[in-house]
């Protein structure tokens, strides 16, 4: 049983477990286990939740405002817990995010695909929180769940929690890639990493019939399609089941040359070039489609870059709110963008774009703090 380290009542969780429920998400035999296995009991005290809509990530700590924390963690929404490889400090959000909590109904859809049957022995690669290596313990039990994570930090980390929920699979320190032969044959293989190509020891390692369930992608984009893959004699088939967007297995991501490495110095005036007819109305059908996962599979050799030339600043200027459309590296206006004429002017200001998918900005200025601006992307 997992101890509750929550305020009662939740009614959060309880309206989380209804919607999984009627949105299909989550089949009812798995009903118990969401009750069993609390999701905030696997999340660290400072986490930080990010916006599907905005695609921005803001920090939360439990200390400070537990209500925003519990309601975080009770709804469906992915939760990054680790910026950076583990080198990030502070609580404002860092360049790439390299662990999280994810959302709640991709979780129990790829449980759900899963198909287990009691007495299964089941591979979790990518232990993350933990909380899914005790959803699988909590259905399998004893002996029955390996899991296995790249991070020895985030691993050990999962692993008491896991043991303070009284949830005991076994946690193994190491590349995910390799899978965990020790253990094998395993007759489930569940990725919650995405994977650029299925490795050959999660074939080798699963029993002829067993099921791989792996978010699959390019390195054309983040999107990624889940794949449910029947393990034959030394290969694996099968098909996509739903569009999703994963964290990279670490062997797996793409090195990229410097810019300057593969952009000639009179820029992009000699590109060849295409068009088409086709409007982005024709085929966009909405934020997080297929699209993207879709165009990757017709350029898999390609990495989708974004071409940014400005930002677009939404601050208040001398009092007044205003867009100021600046060169990524340019200067702030001599004056506090957050109040009055300034009497240390706002020279030399630095701008920092942590990635092109952020909507905050970090300026640094002479003599007083670094801020966050809010901005958009142009160019």
């Amino acid at each position: 049983m997992t101890r509750d380290h929550s305020p009662a009542p939740r009614p959060g969780r309880e309206g989380l477990e209804r919607a999984l429920v009627e949105t299909c998400a989550m089949s009812s035999d798995w009903a118990p286990t969401f009750a069993a296995v609390d999701r905030a009991a696997f999340l660290p005290g400072l986490v930080w939740p990010f916006d599907m809509e905005r695609g921005t990530s803001v920090s939360v700590d439990r200390a400070a405002d537990p209500g925003a924390w519990y309601a975080a963690a009770d709804s469906n929404i992915p939760i990054v817990t680790q910026w950076d490889d583990g080198k990030h400090s502070g609580t404002e959000p860092g360049r790439v995010s390299t662990s999280s909590s994810s959302m709640p109904s991709v979780v129990y859809a790829m449980l759900r695909t899963l198909a287990l049957d009691d007495g299964m022995r089941v591979l979790d690669v990518g232990t993350g929180t933990g909380e899914t290596a005790g959803a699988l313990f909590h259905r399998c039990g004893p002996g029955r769940v390996t899991t296995i994570e790249v991070d020895r930090s985030v691993s050990e980390r999962a692993r008491e929690r896991l043991a303070t929920a009284g949830l005991h699979p076994q946690v193994v320190a190491g590349d995910g890639r390799d899978g965990y032969a020790a253990a094998a044959p395993y007759d489930r293989v569940l990725a919650t990493v995405g994977v650029r190509e299925i490795p050959g020891t999660w074939i080798s390692q699963t029993r002829p019939g067993g099921l791989i369930v792996a978010p699959w992608g390019t390195h054309y984009s983040h999107a990624d399609a889940v794949a449910r893959l029947v393990v034959g004699d030394g290969e694996a088939s099968g098909h996509f089941t739903r569009p999703v967007e994963f964290m990279k297995l670490r062997a797996q991501r793409l090195s990229l040359p410097g810019h300057g490495e593969y952009v000639p110095p009179e820029g992009m005036a000699r590109a060849d070039t295409s068009t088409t007819t086709v409007t982005e109305a024709g085929f966009v059908t909405g934020k997080h489609t297929a699209v993207p996962f879709a165009l990757g599979l017709r350029v898999r050799d390609c990495a989708q870059a974004d071409h940014v030339t400005q930002l677009r600043l939404e601050a208040r200027v001398c009092g007044q709110l205003e867009d100021l459309h600046l060169p990524i590296g340019g200067t702030l206006p001599k004056c506090d963008p957050f109040g009055t004429p300034s009497t240390s002017p706002w020279t030399d200001a630095a701008i920092t774009v942590r990635s092109p998918r952020t909507k905050i900005c970090t300026v640094t200025t002479s003599g007083t703090s670094t801020r966050p601006m809010r901005f958009s992307l142009a160019g």
